[in-house]
């Protein structure tokens, strides 16, 4: 009988003790959350103090800014040769709204669409798909001019570094019409001036770009969406980027665009379907998140999605921009800047800096890579903020400094 009311006192002092233990485990407070607006260092990285100077004072700069020029949300990335070292949300995906910019939220990035074009496109040599002096028409051939002699001499190089001898932009208006690339070039193309010599004449393009796709649809029987999905963004770990309006309009944590209603104030609009008909020039949905494991391609650091070969390529410069309009006045001197396959090459002092912007839709999107530094941003924004001009160039100013 003892030992059964021994046993049984046991029993319930164990029940007793298991009961107050679990009521405090589940009443004891939590870790601290991390203090708003704290640069986030995305993975443990050592970093030396003048580098950790460098991301704080650059973190305090951009909050400032976003403050002085109402932004309404932005996103920053910053990646240390195979690290990410700073990524940030900040504002709102919606002005008034209580959701929060974080790293998984999708901007449209416009044309730093076209990097990716120029990448994957260097991908496809490396894989033998086609060689960078294989002329349009054998892939495309629809493609034409006004000078048929100067169209069957058109590279595939001449699309990407906008010297096809186009004039500026031309007929990107029928692009927001909705018109599609090969019915643009078939009925257009020919109605066109010739302004250059191919190769040579520099004139930024929409429509002449997006011939790539055709080429590489053709090439290889796959669309150009599926390539990029295929070839970088899933081997990238770019869980969240896609090419396509009907993928936009589904996400659920996705930024808005925004139009200024006021010198200090802005109003969001909706997402729209123009230039998801020329994806390779602006067609791309990503995360900040996404574009982190972007500039680590970039810098060389993953090597299964592009060869440094390949990359040294894809930043060659082909063609001088002076006729073009300044790239970051003040900072860049017109004969400083030069265009090679979807992306701009920029001389600053002693550094050569790999870049692009972007504008569509009321997005905006900036960024440049040091590949001799490997140290590369990127920014994000839902409006067309005065923070987009400045953004870059206060961060190599302060990286520089160093």
């Amino acid at each position: 009988m003892k030992s059964s009311l021994l046993r049984f006192s046991v029993a319930l002092f164990v029940l007793i003790c298991t009961v107050l233990l679990c009521w405090h485990c589940a009443n004891a407070p939590g870790p601290d959350p991390p203090p708003a607006n704290i640069p986030v260092a995305v993975q443990p990285v050592p970093l030396s103090p003048r580098i950790q100077a460098v991301l704080d004072d650059y973190h305090r700069f951009f909050s400032q800014e976003m403050a002085l020029t109402q932004t309404p949300g932005a996103a920053v990335v910053i990646v240390l040769d195979s690290q990410v070292v700073f990524m940030q949300g900040y504002g709102k995906r919606i002005v008034g709204r209580p959701d929060s910019v974080d790293i998984h939220t999708v901007f449209r990035i416009g044309s730093l669409s076209k990097g990716f074009a120029g990448v994957l496109t260097g991908r496809l040599v490396q894989d033998r798909v086609f060689a960078w002096e294989d002329p349009v028409q054998r892939f495309f051939p629809g493609f034409t001019l006004r000078d048929h002699a100067q169209a069957k001499r058109i590279r595939l190089w001449h699309l990407l570094s906008h010297t096809t001898g186009l004039p500026y932009h031309a007929f990107t208006n029928l692009i927001e019409e909705g018109y599609d690339t090969p019915r643009i070039i078939s009925e257009y193309f020919p109605k066109a001036p010739i302004c250059g010599v191919e190769g040579t004449f520099f004139s930024y393009q929409n429509v002449a770009f997006c011939a790539i796709e055709e080429v590489m649809k053709n090439a290889t029987g796959k669309k150009y969406q599926e390539l990029l999905m295929e070839k970088i963004f899933l081997p990238a770990g770019m869980t969240t980027a896609s090419c396509d309006f009907q993928t936009m309009q589904t996400c659920g944590n996705k930024a808005c665009p925004h139009f200024r209603i006021s010198n200090t104030a802005w109003d969001a609009d909706t997402i729209s379907p123009l230039y998801y008909n020329s994806a390779a020039a602006g067609g791309v949905n990503a995360s900040i998140a996404d574009m982190g494991e972007w500039l680590k391609v970039l810098l060389g650091n993953k090597p299964e999605v592009v060869s440094n070969a390949t990359l040294d390529k894809v930043f060659t410069p082909v063609v001088k921009t002076g006729n073009e309009r300044r790239i970051m006045p003040r900072w860049i001197d017109r004969d400083a800047a030069s265009y090679a396959m979807g992306w701009r090459v920029l001389q600053h002092e002693n550094d050569t800096i790999i870049y692009h912007g972007g504008y569509v839709n009321g997005f905006r999107g900036e960024i440049a890579l040091n590949r001799r530094d490997k140290v590369g941003i990127c920014v994000l924004f839902n409006a067309s903020s005065d923070l987009s001009k400045t953004c870059v160039k206060a961060f190599f100013d302060r990286w520089s400094s160093r």
